[in-house]
């Protein structure tokens, strides 16, 4: 009877702390919500389908049973974490991710260009699916023949089905110098082992060099705080060459931070061109316009785009055909029209959170749907393997028409 009356009293105080966590949380995703414009105090909530307060009772009744008959190890900070991952998830948005604090570290190494692995962006699709955005620019998955939209479906012969993109994160992750077999998925049917090396990867974001034809070539593999400086040398040395034409190469660019793409956008601009807006719902919430340092305006420009190009790279890619006269070549871009804020917090976690679709200025969104280049230029297998750049080819045979 006696060790009964405990176990009840233990039990009561672990219902009640988790009680006291979600509270916390609610509060806490509350004031989120406030900073982010999902809830104002004059009553209006953009998602107005959610009740105010949430049961509690219902939950607490899953923790019980998870708490009496599950059998295996868990922690309060394990509890705790899959709380808050299941609010994200609760979303059934695949761009909305919380990420715990060793979550949130991988996460920004790699938005800086600076990660220990095979060097590929991955996202989770709306089918739970690990999905290539890109290979990151001179990675060891690109020299592989990783390539984008590839779908990871094995990390040394263990199935990652079910797992998140930090799980699979993770699993790929080793030591410099050791080998990892990585199952793929490759058009929806084939399906290829790439054996890749890991190594520390450290890529500059904006390389540049003066072709034949003095035609400047520009390759902007990912958005980051180091971009700009990086680009704007490479202006530098295209003004310094006298080049008359340009290369903007965006292939396999993921994406990154939405004002670099503003930086670089507005290279080929006039100043206070709207080059995107971004609306939650109906409501404009932010409008970003060229700066004016307008270097290479009116000079003929070619971008390259593929499969791999997406969010901020489409943005930049959009905007430069629709008001700064580009031709584009390549293939079908990504398709993600959406805009993520990163939200970190105090303990070192983070909340990855879409809060607006970005526009054109012609007022295009593209999510799920991609960019389709003026001309369509598809590398074949053989082409990847012999290292033939037709894509390339194509853009500079343009440029010598014009």
């Amino acid at each position: 009877m006696q060790k009964g009356r405990i176990r009840k009293l233990f039990l009561s105080r672990a219902v009640r702390w988790l009680s006291i966590a979600l509270v916390i949380i609610v509060v806490f995703m509350g004031g989120l919500f406030i900073g982010q414009g999902k809830i104002t105090f004059n009553g209006h909530t953009a998602n107005s389908d959610l009740p105010a307060t949430l049961d509690f009772s219902q939950i607490n009744e899953v923790y019980k049973v998870l708490r009496e008959k599950y059998d295996g190890t868990l922690s309060e900070q394990q509890v705790t974490d899959g709380l808050k991952h299941g609010l994200a998830e609760s979303t059934g948005d695949p761009y909305t991710v919380y990420f715990t604090s060793t979550e949130s570290e991988a996460f920004n190494s790699e938005l800086q260009g600076t990660i220990t692995g095979i060097g590929a962006q991955l996202e989770q699709d709306a089918d739970g699916n690990i999905v290539v955005v890109a290979p990151l620019a001179g990675s060891p998955a690109e020299a592989a023949g990783v390539r984008a939209k590839d779908i990871i479906v094995s990390v040394d012969s263990d199935s990652i089905s079910g797992k998140s993109v930090y799980d699979a994160v993770m699993s790929i992750r080793g030591e410099k110098g050791s080998k990892v077999k990585i199952g793929v998925v490759r058009g929806g049917t084939k399906a290829l082992e790439l054996t890749i090396t890991r190594d520390t990867i450290q890529v500059p974001t904006a390389e540049s060099k003066i072709l034949d034809g003095n035609v400047g070539y520009l390759r902007v593999s990912q958005f980051s705080d180091d971009t700009t400086r990086l680009v704007m040398n490479a202006v530098a040395s295209f003004e310094k060459a006298k080049v008359n034409k340009v290369i903007l190469d965006l292939r396999d660019n993921p994406g990154g931070e939405v004002t670099t793409a503003v930086d670089l956008s507005s290279l080929w601009l006039k100043q206070g061109d709207l080059i995107v807006q971004q609306r939650r719902d109906k409501t404009v919430i932010d409008n970003n316009y060229a700066t004016g340092v307008n270097s290479l305006a009116g000079i003929k420009t070619v971008v390259l785009v593929n499969s791999g190009s997406a969010s901020a790279s489409e943005i930049t890619a959009l905007v430069l055909r629709d008001k700064g006269g580009a031709y584009l070549i390549g293939e079908q871009t990504y398709g993600k029209g959406v805009v993520q804020q990163l939200i970190p917090f105090s303990d070192g976690s983070a909340l990855k959170v879409t809060i607006a679709k970005w526009y054109s200025p012609k007022g295009t969104n593209i999510n799920k749907v991609g960019i389709k280049p003026d001309k369509i230029v598809k590398p074949t297998d053989k082409d990847y393997a012999d290292g033939n750049d037709i894509q390339l080819k194509a853009a500079e045979t343009w440029l010598n028409a014009q």
